[in-house]
């Protein structure tokens, strides 16, 4: 199997990497076009701002690659966020793969903080990336901007409001948690996303 990880100017390769050698599979870290086609499966990670990651994007050309990609594609964080139309974080254009738009976090009591950042549980678990078991399972999310319940939900989970865990729709797969730092329950759904 040949993973390629997108390198662009975001943080957070290095704990999918760590993720990936633990499950024992081969991958490159790239920004390649050729490469990231040719690949089996494309991760797409990202800790950072969304704005700051669309320009850079659009620079690179990226942001076209992306959206034509047809072999299973996973967006994690930052990566699920500028994989839908819009978002609030910078008011920004994104890729418009989930037609929906990325919000900020409200608090609506004192005790709510932003960024979201903790572990949380799966609810509504419903695509490939999941199996049954993974329904109320805990992962763990950091995060100031969520994307709401809609048409391509995944998966919920509940903080201030219920939101967007995961995101499928045809051949893109997309998590605001981390499953690389979600331990034995993060590893089991990239590996059902790598058997895909």
């Amino acid at each position: 199997m040949d993973v390629a990880i997108i390198k662009y100017n975001a943080g957070n390769i290095y704990s999918v990497e760590y993720a990936l050698k633990r499950l024992g599979v081969p991958y490159r870290v790239t920004g390649d076009k050729e490469s990231i086609q040719k690949a089996d499966k494309v991760i797409f990670p990202g800790v950072g701002e969304a704005a700051t990651t669309m320009n850079h994007l659009k620079a690179t050309g990226l942001d076209r690659l992306i959206c034509g990609l047809k072999q299973p594609v996973l967006g994690i964080c930052l990566g699920q966020q500028v994989m839908c139309r819009r978002s609030e974080e910078g008011h920004v254009d994104c890729l418009g793969i989930f037609d929906v738009e990325v919000k900020r976090f409200m608090p609506q009591r004192h005790e709510d903080k932003v960024p979201h950042m903790g572990w949380n549980s799966l609810e509504n678990v419903n695509s490939g990336l999941f199996t049954p078991k993974q329904e109320n399972a805990f992962v763990y999310f950091v995060h100031s901007y969520y994307v709401p319940v809609n048409a391509y939900t995944a998966a919920t989970t509940n903080y201030i409001q219920p939101f967007s865990a995961a995101l499928h729709k045809e051949n893109y797969y997309a998590t605001q948690f981390h499953p690389e730092k979600s331990g034995s329950v993060g590893e089991a759904i990239l590996t059902n996303f790598l058997n895909l």
